[in-house]
C-alpha cells in the first residue's frame, strides 16, 4: 500500500505494507503544481492507448478524467447511452467495443467505472494492458445513489487478469476506505491511501488532479514489463 496525506501542499508518499515495495513509493511523486506540470508527468504513456471509463452522469469538463483526456494524446473517453440510468449489460458493450477498438488500452476508471471494469470478462479476445481504478463505487451498498447500482451487484471479487491499482479515499461517501482495501486484495490490485480525499473529483477539489498521472505512468511501467509496447 501507498500512502499519502491529501492536502495543498505536495503530499508525501511512503510504503506501509511489504506488499509495496520502496522503488514504487520513491517513484511515485505526486505533482500539484497545474495542469500543464501534470501533463509533463505522463510521458512513457505513449505507447498504450489510454481509454477513460467514467462513473455515474459523465464526467464534466472540470474532472480530472476530462483533463486528462485532453492531456494525453492517445485517451478517448468511452460514451454512454444513458448516463443517469445506467444498466451493466448496455454500458458492458460499450466498453467492450471500445477495447476491441484500442487492443493493448490502460483503464482510466472513477466510481461506478470501476466496477465496470471489475465486471470484464475474461478470454483472450480482450486485451487490457491495465486498470487505474479510482474511487470505485459500493454497487453492494449504494447509500446515497439508491437502486441505481443494482445492475452492477454484486460487485466481483475474483483476481482481475491484468495489472490494476486501486486508488482510494478515508472519507469517500460511495465506498469505505476497508470496503475498498478489501477490493484491492481480491483483485491482485496495488493499494493507495490518498487520505481525506472525498470522492476524488472535483467536489473534493481534485480538478486537473495532475498528482495521479505518475500512478498511471507506473502502471504502464508494470504493463510494459509483462507485455510488448503496443503502440496507437
Amino acid at each position: 500500500m501507498i500512502q499519502a496525506a491529501h492536502s495543498a501542499a505536495l503530499p508525501t508518499a511512503a510504503p506501509s505494507s511489504p506488499g509495496v515495495t520502496e522503488s514504487l513509493a520513491r517513484e511515485w511523486r505526486p505533482t500539484w503544481g497545474g495542469a500543464q506540470r501534470g501533463a509533463a508527468e505522463a510521458s512513457g504513456l505513449d505507447d498504450f492507448p489510454v481509454l477513460i471509463v467514467p462513473g455515474l452522469h459523465d464526467s464534466g469538463e472540470a474532472h480530472w478524467q476530462s483533463h486528462w483526456q485532453r492531456a494525453l494524446p492517445n485517451a478517448e473517453r468511452v460514451g454512454q447511452t444513458d448516463w443517469a440510468r445506467p444498466d451493466l449489460g448496455a454500458w458492458m458493450e460499450r466498453l467492450v467495443q471500445a477495447i476491441e477498438r484500442r487492443p493493448g488500452a490502460l483503464l482510466v476508471a472513477h466510481s461506478l467505472g470501476c466496477a465496470l471494469a471489475a465486471h470484464l470478462p475474461r478470454g483472450p479476445r480482450l486485451d487490457i494492458a491495465g486498470a487505474l481504478l479510482v474511487a470505485p463505487a459500493d454497487v453492494d451498498h449504494p447509500g446515497p445513489t439508491g437502486r441505481l447500482f443494482e445492475s452492477f451487484a454484486p460487485m466481483p471479487r475474483r483476481r482481475l487478469a491484468f495489472p490494476t491499482t486501486v486508488v482510494a479515499s478515508r472519507t469517500d461517501p460511495y465506498m469505505s476506505y476497508a470496503a475498498a482495501e478489501r477490493l484491492a486484495q481480491d483483485w491482485g490490485a496495488t493499494f493507495v491511501d490518498l487520505g481525506a480525499a472525498g470522492h476524488v473529483n472535483v467536489e473534493s477539489g481534485h480538478g486537473p488532479w495532475p498528482g495521479g498521472l505518475p500512478l498511471l505512468r507506473l502502471l504502464a511501467r508494470r504493463a510494459g514489463a509483462s507485455r510488448p509496447a503496443v503502440r496507437a
